[in-house]
Formats: structure tokens, sequence, C-alpha cells
């Protein structure tokens, strides 16, 4: 995976921050979209799939790109598919201040420290490359208003986005009503995207445990499915190590 391209992760959280406050908008479900956007750029770097409501790795090999190969190690180390909804429930430590610090290395972002009531050091963060973050705008909306299906990667960012919570950011009160409806549809162009946005609102729910109900049979009423294994949840803690992107650190 070449470098020169931003990571779904990426562009999720440049969508997020406010250009005037240089604040990020929903910032606890953000930490959970950042972790399934890692999935879903593993899964279009072909690398890993879905499996049922399960995510398998096809590909251990490394992408080149640090953070999103430590998610793909401690996926590898389990063996076995992993719910979606578990992984993206895991804890983890840092992954917002992670992929903040990377942009701010490549220049997409300036950190500007502050206080809070005069008192508590705060850092705020300003798009510098706001170009790019129109160009990523851009798509969503133009994939809003043409109502072409979009890419791939569009489609899995849009998914992302509203599973977050970033529509009443991107396009607020009753004037962008329509705008949020069509974003939360183009969930659907993307299967993996879906998925991952699925698992990420269920997290938010509370619906992490609850197991999938199976399709009723002719004649019965539906019922729960067999109950999967429930594993640990695994979440990709992050440390800054010699000045380089933030790897992962499985706890």
């Amino acid at each position: 995976m070449g470098r020169s391209r931003r990571t779904l992760p990426e562009e999720l959280l440049l969508l997020a921050l406010d250009p005037t406050t240089g604040t990020t908008a929903q910032p606890q479900s953000l930490d959970l979209g950042l972790a399934g956007a890692q999935l879903v750029e593993l899964a279009l770097a072909g690398r890993i799939a879905p499996d049922g409501d399960r995510i398998a790795v096809v590909v251990p090999r490394p992408t080149g790109d640090p953070t999103l190969d430590c998610a793909l190690e401690l996926l590898r180390r389990r063996g076995a598919p992993v719910r979606a909804v578990h992984w993206i429930g895991g804890p983890r430590l840092g992954l917002r201040q992670t992929y903040l610090s990377h942009l701010e290395r490549c220049g997409m972002v300036a950190a500007v420290p502050g206080q809070m009531c005069g008192v508590l050091p705060t850092t705020r963060y300003q798009a510098t490359e706001t170009a790019i973050s129109r160009e990523i705008r851009g798509r969503l909306d133009s994939a809003i208003r043409t109502g072409v299906p979009p890419d791939p990667r569009t489609a899995a960012l849009a998914a992302l986005a509203h599973a977050v919570g970033l529509g009443k950011h991107l396009y607020p009160g009753n004037e962008g009503r329509s705008s949020r409806s069509r974003l939360r549809d183009l969930i659907r162009h993307d299967p993996m995207g879906g998925l991952v946005a699925h698992a990420v609102m269920d997290v938010q729910n509370g619906a992490a445990a609850q197991p999938r109900r199976a399709p009723a049979a002719p004649g019965r009423p539906a019922g729960p499915g067999p109950r999967p294994a429930v594993e640990p949840a695994h979440g990709v803690p992050m440390q800054q190590r010699h000045g380089s992107m933030a790897r992962a650190v499985a706890h």
C-alpha cells in the first residue's frame, strides 16, 4: 500500500475535525469509527474479508502502514475469525491521538496549544491542507447529490461517517435532514463498510455481546441462532516510537 494515498482512518478523522474550533466531533464514537476504518482499509487492501459477522485474515502480508499492520498482526494471532463488534468494542488507548499526530507530521493539521478554564492544558488541531479536506467532503457531497453509486472507498467512508454520528456535523439542522438520510442510505453500497458500520452502531447501543438472530424457518418464528463463542475484546492501544507512526500494542 502506497503511503501517498490517505487511509480511511485518516479521512474519517479529517472529516470530523471542526475547522472553526479545531476539535473533533463525536469523539467517543469516533474512536470506534477509527478502529472500524482500519478494518475496512485492510479489506480494501485484500488482507481481510468478512465471514458472516466476523472478520477473517485472508492474506497476512504487511501493507507497509505500521498501524494497520499491527492491527493485521493482532487479527492473525487470533487464529479464528473475530466478530467485528468484539474487535471494534475492545479497549484501546490513544488511537485518535495517534492519527492526529500522524496527520500533524504529514503537514495536514497543525497543533494549537491552549487552556481549558484557564488552567488545564489542551491541544486543538487545525486543518492546514484545506484542499484535502474539501476533496474528501466533496466525494460525500457528490454521492449524496447525484445518487450515483460511489466507489467502495467513498461508500465505506459514508457508512462510517453515519455510524459515528458525523451526519449532524456535516449536514446540520433541518436543511441537512435529507442529506443525512441519503448519507445513511450509502451504507448499502459497500458490504464491508456496511458490516463495520453496523458493528460500530451495535457497540454504541450496547449490543456487542448479543448474538445475531437466525433467519426464521418456514412456519416457525424467528429466534436466536446458535450463540457464537464470545471472544475477549482486544483493542489496539498505541504508543509513539522513534518519531514514526505509532504502533498498536495488544493488552
